[in-house]
């Protein structure tokens, strides 16, 4: 059995299934337990400066040479190279029966794509945005999640459902809707949501090997984003949390694009002296709780910033585990920063006081150390 991280950490998940590392010998990580990220930036891999979107298209690429039971369905995969460039190039490599394009009808490929993990393949499907899911959400609640345990194991699921999530600027309600909470709430679903090229695409190659149906959210607002990628092999396990910024006041939790406010707001704050430790969840489930916890012990606070409604959301499930496990350890009660509790508007000025912002985070964080 292989001792990179991918396998050590698979079998602490609470699901199903386990899955463990399929690079065997050529796997990167056979000599070191320590954490992916750690082991791959103290490496001597070249490190180059990519788009989210190719990070994205790099991991779908590597994944089907690596195994020809992957292929890509979804609207305009193909043939337009993917509705935000994160398919360029796959269609004239891998042919148009691997890299499919599809009509307007999520039901309908979502059900294909079920059918075809049920048959030994790795469907990786293209949601133009998860706001489009909701057409095909039958079929990833009622089958993709529960079949593996209804056939008694006997249907894996090994199938990646990706597209951006949560809001992208003037779109309107219906296209500006974060979803993370609702497939979350699913048992048999596993929820990533990366906030840079290099977790984006260590997480998704982690996610096209799992052996579950992995719900794989990105953003339409960080397709351009760059960050330094390595060149070759290299995954990152799913359910592991990673410090985005190491601090001793407050503990900020976060994940996707918003943590950049997190981000933003620590660099102020350092300014007076605070010093806030970002957290960055990676996977909303299976949740990295262990990190959190590990971090509140040290902290004494805690806030939790989401690009989603307040009502039955990731921050809730966070803070109702810190108060049960970590309870004695707060030194304020939690705060949680969400959009508001209505609709997405269009208006750009009421679309910017819905949104979380940087000092929304500097505000709460001063809450909770009970400064002004």
């Amino acid at each position: 059995m292989c001792s990179c991280p991918l396998d050590r950490h698979s079998r602490s998940f609470t699901g199903i299934s386990r899955f463990s590392c399929q690079t065997k010998n050529t796997c990167p990580f056979a000599t070191t337990k320590r954490n992916p990220i750690f082991a791959v930036r103290k490496s001597k891999k070249i490190m180059r400066t990519i788009q989210f979107r190719e990070a994205v298209c790099e991991a779908m690429s590597e994944e089907m040479r690596r195994d020809e039971s992957v292929y890509l369905m979804g609207e305009e995969v193909a043939e337009y190279n993917g509705a935000y460039k994160a398919s360029k190039g796959m269609l004239d490599e891998f042919g148009p029966k691997r890299v499919i394009d599809t009509p307007i009808a999520e039901l309908g490929f979502a059900g294909i794509a079920v059918g075809s993990a049920m048959n030994g393949n790795r469907p990786i499907v293209e949601f133009m945005t998860f706001n489009f899911s909701l057409v095909g959400i039958d079929q990833i609640i009622n089958n993709a999640a529960k079949m593996r345990q209804m056939s008694a194991g006997q249907f894996p699921m090994p199938m990646v459902f990706r597209g951006p999530t949560a809001s992208a600027g003037q779109l309107g309600a219906t296209h500006s809707q974060a979803f993370e909470n609702w497939f979350a709430n699913t048992p048999g679903l596993k929820v990533v949501v990366p906030s840079t090229p290099y977790d984006a695409k260590g997480l998704l190659k982690s996610a096209i090997r799992d052996n579950d149906p992995v719900i794989f959210m990105e953003s339409e607002q960080m397709y351009g984003d760059k960050g330094e990628v390595p060149e070759g092999e290299y995954t990152i396990p799913l359910g592991v949390a990673d410090v985005k910024r190491e601090g001793k006041d407050v503990t900020v939790v976060s994940f996707g694009k918003i943590i950049k406010e997190a981000l933003a707001a620590a660099e102020e704050l350092a300014k007076e002296g605070i010093e806030i430790e970002v957290i960055d969840l990676r996977t909303v489930r299976p949740m990295d709780y262990e990190a959190i916890l590990t971090s509140v012990k040290k902290t004494n606070r805690l806030v939790v910033l989401e690009e989603a409604w307040p009502f039955a959301s990731v921050a809730s499930e966070i803070t109702y585990i810190v108060q049960e496990r970590a309870f004695d350890y707060l030194d304020a009660p939690i705060q949680r920063i969400t959009t508001a509790d209505t609709p997405a508007p269009y208006s750009p000025t009421l679309l910017k006081e819905w949104l979380p912002n940087a000092q929304d985070v500097v505000k709460a964080v001063k809450k909770v150390l009970y400064k002004k």
